[in-house]
């Protein structure tokens, strides 16, 4: 009896020390090729660096998508016991940019447009519509003659609106001439001491075009998973602060599984015209508070 409590104790201390040997020898096995494998990822993000610095075209894009929908019939627990709800966002980064040894072309466009709806089924009074209420578009154009690997002598187009609503009621049109500095990889700084700002819109006692400096620093990056883009642009209008504006955008996205992700926008933006026309008051009047969105959702990489 005891010789078989002995036999089967070494059987089963055999057989464990067979299965951590088994174990040791795989977890050996797997380090050594993931070893194998960071040398060949470094080899490959070293031929891509190459790649990127070469001369020509990159384009790319990535955005935020966010949206519900919801349909209540007699659902007494609340105001509205019958209504139909939803919600729908997007918002676009995309960029076309021309790298040369001499020059630079640098094309972006964002956009950020929302559309809500709330339609009470017991009422004709209201709107069964999507209707807008975030409308963002910027469209800028940059480009540049090397005076070196870091200084550029620069001409820079860029035109902001709404496009659902209101379109080019105000819109605004920057075209000016100066330098653009790239003191690191990804990140652009426009000095434009000679810019004309041309604004249009139907309600010229709150919009004025006038000339002044513009300035924009852009930083847009790709590390990975994410993807992230930072732009801050001013205009500092010569003939009164009244007529400047600055306007600071943020987008963020992490990809989770694929091309999906989760995405974050936000901005800030001063603007005293706009104060003006909207509260119907002179522009020197105007409660120029600072404006703001932000916009949470899934996101998409392009």
């Amino acid at each position: 009896m005891n010789k078989k409590l002995l036999l089967s104790a070494f059987l089963i201390f055999a057989i464990t020390f067979g299965f951590s040997q088994t174990k040791e020898e795989l977890e050996t096995q797997k380090a050594e090729k993931q070893a194998e494998a960071d040398k060949f990822q470094g080899e490959a993000n070293a031929l891509q660096a190459q790649i990127d610095a070469l001369p020509g075209w990159r384009t790319g894009a990535f955005g935020t998508i966010g949206g519900s929908l919801s349909n209540f019939n007699n659902w007494f627990a609340q105001g509205a016991p019958n209504n139909v709800s939803g919600n729908i966002g997007l918002t676009v980064n995309a960029f076309a940019n021309k790298l040369e040894d001499k020059y630079f072309w640098r094309n972006a466009l964002t956009a950020n447009l929302n559309w809500v709806k709330l339609d009470n089924k017991d009422t004709d009074l209201d709107s069964d519509e999507f209707n807008p209420v975030t409308d963002v578009f910027n469209i800028s154009s940059l480009y540049g003659r090397k005076l070196s690997e870091k200084w550029a002598v620069s001409g820079l187009m860029e035109y902001r609106t709404t496009l659902l609503d209101n379109f080019n009621n105000p819109g605004f049109l920057d075209v000016g001439v100066g330098a653009t500095w790239t003191p690191i990889e990804n990140m652009i700084v426009v000095i434009h001491p000679l810019n004309y700002n041309f604004v249009f819109a139907k309600n010229d006692a709150a919009f004025e075009s006038s000339t002044g400096a513009k300035i924009v620093a852009d930083y847009t990056r790709s590390i990975g998973a994410i993807n992230f883009k930072t732009n801050f642009s001013t205009f500092q209008s010569y003939k009164s602060s009244d007529l400047s504006n600055w306007t600071w955008t943020n987008s963020f996205s992490y990809k989770l599984w694929k091309m999906i992700g989760v995405g974050f926008d936000f901005a800030l933006r001063s603007n005293q015209q706009e104060a003006a026309n909207f509260q119907g008051v002179d522009l020197k009047d105007a409660d120029n508070k600072v404006q703001s969105y932000y916009t949470i959702g899934l996101s998409y990489a392009f």
